[in-house]
């Protein structure tokens, strides 16, 4: 192996460790090493949540930009992120219009996961033609699918009570929780570890399937099972992602073109380095929030990515390091 992609990657190793050892650091009000076992304990599971969250949703940009054959893919594009975001309120919905109060982080969970799945199934089934994934109806579908699911969301949240209205805002906004089942966050944990490999064992036929589909067939390339299994990767980490933390942007669409501008264009490295590098951002996003006091409470991470990719990629279009 070349010894930039090496380098690269051990850079990104480099400062997720970083992040990790800072995100110990911070505390509620700055810089505030760790007293005792509940705040080393508690720190900790949010760097768990942060690093499965982030490398969840790298690893499914670049799967989707695979599929996809567009640059501008990201994990939203399907429709998951809204799909799952419609599950949460609906839940909370549900619960206020049988005379229940709000459901907990596992009703949330439930509601995203679902959504998230349900979105993934709609998008899957109309997107195909005589059997056969094509990734430009794919999009169409998943653009139509995020519409119809962000337009139902805000219905539901205009026919609840205020309570429940500031609670799937907050969740929509994208944020990890102190209150997080170690449980589940582990579970999702494994499998962001789980996808990322897989990810990167198909990183040659991802590399190949960047052809036209007759060049890709022509050189053994099984287009419709990798598609599929892409797809369905994707999903997965997409929704395990939204169930921790809720809808986080730019993350699934930024850190493969900066993977790929310091490591190169192959797939294998740019899905493990990608991985590296949003659970980096996550972290240290939830390190920022904790030292930027707005007087109104924490800001969520989903807005501070927002803030942060969205100008970071214009750069990058500016630039021409990215060519939609």
């Amino acid at each position: 192996m070349a010894k930039r992609p090496l380098i690269a990657l051990g850079v990104l190793f480099a400062a997720l460790s970083g992040a990790i050892a800072l995100r110990f650091a911070v505390g509620p009000e700055g810089l505030d090493p760790p007293r005792d076992a509940l705040e080393w304990s508690l720190r900790f599971g949010r760097i768990l949540a942060g690093g499965a969250v982030g490398g969840a949703l790298a690893a499914a940009g670049v799967m989707l930009q695979s599929l996809l054959r567009n640059p501008l893919a990201a994990p939203s594009v399907l429709g998951l992120t809204a799909g799952a975001g419609f599950g949460v309120t609906l839940a909370t919905f549900l619960g206020f219009a049988t005379g229940g109060v709000i459901g907990g982080q596992t009703t949330a969970a439930t509601g995203s996961l679902l959504g998230a799945i349900g979105a993934l199934l709609v998008v899957y089934g109309l997107a195909q033609k005589r059997g056969v994934i094509e990734p430009v109806t794919l999009i169409l579908v998943g653009v139509v699918v995020s519409l119809i699911c962000g337009a139902a969301t805000v219905l539901l949240q205009h026919l609840m009570p205020e309570q429940g209205l500031v609670a799937t805002t907050r969740w929509l906004f994208g944020s990890l929780r102190d209150d997080a089942p170690r449980g589940l966050v582990l579970t999702v944990l494994a499998v962001t570890c789980i996808g990322v490999f897989i990810g990167a064992w198909l990183g040659p036929a991802m590399d190949a399937a960047a052809l036209d589909d007759d060049e890709a067939l022509s050189v053994g390339v099984p287009l419709h099972r990798l598609r599929l299994i892409l797809l369905a990767l994707a999903g997965a980490l997409t929704a395990g992602s939204v169930v921790i933390a809720g809808p986080i942007g730019f993350v699934g669409l930024i850190c493969p073109h900066a993977v790929r501008l310091i490591a190169g264009p192959s797939n294998r490295i740019v899905m493990v380095g990608s991985a590296l590098l949003g659970a980096t951002l996550i972290i240290l996003a939830d390190s920022l929030i904790r030292v930027i006091d707005l007087g109104a409470g924490r800001m969520p991470i989903g807005v501070l990515t927002a803030l942060l990719g969205g100008p970071t990629f214009i750069w990058l279009l500016r630039s021409r390091w990215v060519t939609p």
